[in-house]
């Protein structure tokens, strides 16, 4: 194959660009933006583009081969070096709330979208360059990333996606061969490190602000045009089952009602997912919030380790810890609050869109604890006697160290089958001790608190007559056993930084089947090392890219 074109010609649709206003300024400088949703821009080329991996499935997915992926020509491609024909590059515009607080005009500061790329089947995938330069929202950065971010978000995408998390994908990573200025600590002590991109994939990278920047400006023409244009493609079903379709004047209230309603809906399933499996996003602004219901923007995220529902992995929220673990699903509802208020001038139904917003609360209430059952293995959730057992159990795991990924696992491996009187307290911690940090902090009022849940839990698996096997499964299949502990994710960035990719490909490789055994692996299932407890990295992480 030549390498100046892929096996398959890739098909390109954009019809964001072509459907939507666009920035009449060509200047590729830090400014306000007016009456547009998107500026064309190109992406900076890069010395010396380099495939340090990139995601086979995605790759099927698109329609390009491992020929291609492998190929020079496809590192140029997706370094942004090289344009496929059809490719329009552009950078959105929106704003958002950052930490609370109205930010204005936001927009892809280091994001350029190079196409929307339509397969035979319909299907529509917006491929997206993050790191690729600067655009007229970069504000005072150089819209480029570097290497331990890129690395970081690609395996996570990846990741999330393999967990059954509703995600934005990840194609690949490249290595740009240039260096990029960056403060990581934010000390004054910038230093020079590898640049990289991440080419990113999703049906669409609307956020909860883009409609906020036009709400914000009084423009609720463009808001109109975009809200239709989204439901158009992004919720065509809304129009199909609707009575009342359009008008002259747009898509109807009652539309743009059911509309929200979907978003409050996914949003719910996707705060469900991030508390099943641990996860911390970290800077659950707006801007970083998907109308798909998709986890967007992975930034300084984490997976909780030692089980605490204050944890954020986010040095710039370590003060007021908005972003921490167990506040996730309350900042989704105040962040869809933020969107309710965003579209209201094209419903004028506060009525309406406040019981939107409970639709939301209730939809997340519900899908919790069905949640909390599955993890304990539970055939169905019963109020009655579930509440106050899932309830006990958190209050029990924050009490002492405990690592929440193995706990599950291991509390998969309890036998449930002898009568729970009749076991000792070592016979019930027997199987849960390799989630503990710290075995001294076991002390035996824990123990007996403990072991007292564990019989009532035994109790409460046998009323179902159950086997062993058939639980384990059930809770095997909803608890992973490896996720992207942040130690891992640096262990495999210090070996990228050398030139090493062995471990990126190793960890891509683990995390596509992160709910299964792999005996040969045991060890990415392990504890946090001591040493990782504390290095940069490793636990919190700041917002440098």
């Amino acid at each position: 194959m030549a390498e100046n074109s892929f096996r398959n010609p890739l098909r390109f649709d954009n019809r964001f660009v072509a459907t939507l206003p666009g920035d009449p300024e060509s200047a590729v400088v830090p400014r306000q933006v007016f009456g547009a949703c998107y500026s064309k821009v190109m992406p900076t080329p890069v010395s010396a583009p380099e495939t340090v991996a990139y995601s086979t499935e995605m790759a099927l997915q698109l329609g390009l081969t491992v020929e291609d992926c492998d190929s020079s020509f496809f590192a140029r491609v997706f370094s942004g070096n090289t344009l496929l024909p059809g490719m329009q590059p552009y950078a959105s515009c929106y704003g958002g709330h950052q930490f609370g607080h109205w930010a204005g005009q936001l927009g892809d500061g280091r994001a350029i979208n190079l196409g929307e790329l339509l397969k035979g089947d319909g299907e529509r995938w917006v491929l997206q360059l993050k790191g690729a330069g600067p655009t007229p929202y970069s504000r005072r950065a150089d819209g480029l990333a570097v290497l331990r971010s890129s690395l970081r978000e690609f395996l996570c995408s990846e990741a999330m996606f393999h967990l059954g998390v509703p995600t934005t994908r990840a194609l690949s990573l490249i290595k740009s061969g240039d260096g990029v200025m960056r403060d990581m600590f934010y000390d004054g002590n910038a230093t020079i490190e590898p640049g990289a991109i991440v080419c990113r994939a999703a049906p669409s990278f609307i956020r909860f602000g883009s409609f906020e920047i036009f709400t914000s400006r009084q423009d609720f023409d463009l808001l109109r045009q975009l809200l239709d244009y989204t439901i158009h493609t992004d919720f065509p079903h809304l129009i199909a089952t609707s009575a009342e379709v359009s008008s002259e004047d747009g898509a109807s209230e009652a539309l743009y009602l059911h509309w929200f309603e979907e978003v409050c809906q996914k949003t719910a399933a996707l705060m469900v997912h991030w508390m099943r499996v641990g996860f911390v996003h970290g800077v659950m602004n707006t801007d970083n919030m998907s109308v798909l219901g998709l986890t967007i923007d992975y930034g300084p995220y984490g997976w909780l380790e030692g089980y605490d529902p204050g944890w954020t992995p986010n040095t710039t929220d370590a003060e007021g810890r908005r972003y921490r673990f167990g506040n996730q699903p309350q900042i989704a509802m105040w962040n869809l609050t933020r969107l309710a208020e965003a579209i209201y001038p094209l419903i004028s139904n506060k009525a309406a869109l406040q019981q939107a917003l409970a639709l939301y609360a209730a939809s997340y209430e519900a899908g919790w604890w069905k949640m909390m059952a599955a993890k304990l293995g539970l055939g169905s959730f019963e109020a009655n006697s579930d509440e106050g057992l899932i309830e006990e159990l958190l209050e029990i795991l924050v009490l002492v160290e405990t690592d929440m990924s193995i706990f599950f696992r291991k509390l998969a491996d309890l036998s449930v089958t002898m009568e729970p009187e009749s076991l000792s307290t070592e016979q019930l911690m027997a199987p849960l001790q390799d989630a503990y940090y710290e075995l001294d902090g076991v002390d035996d009022g824990y123990r007996q608190r403990l072991t007292q849940w564990v019989r009532a839990y035994i109790s409460r698996i046998q009323k179902e007559g159950h086997s062993d096997e058939l639980r384990r499964a059930r809770m095997n299949a909803v608890n992973p056993k490896y996720v992207l502990r942040n130690y891992l994710a640096q262990q495999a960035i210090d070996k990228a930084e050398t030139g090493d990719y062995s471990m990126v490909h190793e960890l891509l490789d683990l995390l596509r089947h992160p709910y299964d055994e792999q005996p040969e692996r045991e060890a990415f299932a392990e504890k946090r090392p001591e040493w990782a407890k504390n290095r940069a990295g490793c636990s919190m992480l700041s917002c440098s890219s």
